[in-house]
C-alpha cells in the first residue's frame, strides 16, 4: 500500500494527535508540540516504507514531543483542558479522574491516554511510547493502580 500525500496524512491524523497533546501537555503547549510533531513527521515522511502504521508512527513522534515538553516544564497539566470527546463512563462518574491523571508520571499518563482515550492497542501504545507492548501494558497498569489508589484514598 502506497503512502498517501502528506497533506492527506496530516488531515487524517491532526485531530487525534492534537487531542492527545492537549491531554498530555495542556492547551497552550499543545499548539507548539503539534507543530513540532508534524514538522518532524514531514522531515521523515519520505523515508517511510509503504505499509507503515502511520497512526502509531505519528503518535510515537507526538509522545516524544509531549514528554520532552513535560520534562522541560516539570509541571502537570490539568486534564480538564482536554477538548470535548466521548468520555468513558468512569470519567463521567468520577470527576477526580482528571486530577488523578494530572499526578501521574508522564509515561504512565501517556499510556493511559493512548489506550483509554485514543483507543490504541497496547502494541500501538508501545510503538507510540517507543517501548515494547509489555512495557506499555505495565505503564498503563501502574498508572491505573496509582489512579485507583488516589481515587479510593488508599495508600499504594
Amino acid at each position: 500500500m502506497a503512502l498517501p500525500p502528506f497533506a492527506t496524512f496530516l488531515e487524517e491524523h491532526r485531530q487525534p494527535v492534537y487531542r492527545f497533546l492537549v491531554g498530555t501537555v495542556g492547551r497552550q503547549a499543545a499548539d507548539d508540540c503539534f507543530q513540532e510533531t508534524f514538522l518532524a513527521a514531514l522531515g521523515a515522511y519520505a523515508r517511510l516504507r509503504d505499509g507503515s502504521n502511520l497512526r502509531a508512527w505519528v503518535f510515537a513522534i507526538a509522545t516524544r514531543k509531549a514528554i520532552d515538553h513535560v520534562r522541560r516544564e516539570r509541571r502537570t497539566v490539568p486534564m480538564a483542558d482536554v477538548p470535548e470527546r466521548p468520555a468513558p463512563p468512569v470519567a463521567e462518574a468520577e470527576p477526580g479522574v482528571h486530577r488523578g491523571l494530572d499526578a501521574l508520571p508522564p509515561l504512565q499518563r501517556a499510556a493511559l491516554v493512548h489506550h483509554y482515550v485514543l483507543d490504541l492497542s497496547y502494541a500501538d501504545v508501545g510503538r507510540a511510547l517507543g517501548c515494547s507492548e509489555e512495557a506499555a501494558r505495565a505503564s498503563a497498569y501502574e498508572g491505573r493502580k496509582k489512579l485507583r489508589a488516589r481515587l479510593t484514598g488508599r495508600k499504594r
